[in-house]
């Protein structure tokens, strides 16, 4: 599974803006940081203020803030809010499935079952726990278990 550049950003935007709780960004700001186009953050951080994970404010000393404690914003309710959608396979959305094989094959349920458990173990997760340290960071992938493909 891939998560758009939207999503990626729009995490990217909360990560840095958890680092900097009490104070005001700019979107300039943001983009010099990443170095990612001002005009993708616009369309990123209007839509992040309409799902009310930030606040805006415009003008000269204008910019942007997270409009909850990072430890209120689960990861997982993120990335669903900003994932255009979840259809990993055709099947998965009756409007434009087309496989002649929906109704006997049985990978759509392995595949459900596995973007479920993707999106529990980013359930698990709150952007105060993403926002820590880099130290703290490798202790929570390494106790996260790894399953091995044969």
């Amino acid at each position: 599974m891939r998560l758009t550049l939207y999503t990626d950003y729009s995490l990217r935007v909360l990560l840095y803006l958890a680092g900097k709780e009490n104070e005001i960004v700019t979107i300039t700001e943001l983009a010099d940081f990443y170095k990612i186009s001002r005009n993708h953050l616009v369309k990123v951080v209007h839509n992040l203020g309409l799902n009310g994970y930030i606040t805006t404010t415009r003008g000269r000393h204008g910019g942007l803030r997270l409009a909850h404690p990072a430890k209120d914003i689960p990861i997982g309710k993120v990335v669903r809010a900003t994932e255009p959608d979840f259809d990993l396979l055709e099947c998965f959305n009756p409007a434009t499935d087309q496989c002649v094989v929906t109704r006997s094959c049985s990978l759509k349920g392995v595949i459900f079952n596995a973007q479920a458990s993707f999106m529990a173990v980013l359930d698990r997760y709150t952007l105060a726990d993403m926002a820590g340290s880099p130290k703290n960071t490798q202790t929570t992938f390494k106790s996260i278990p790894v399953v091995q493909s044969t």
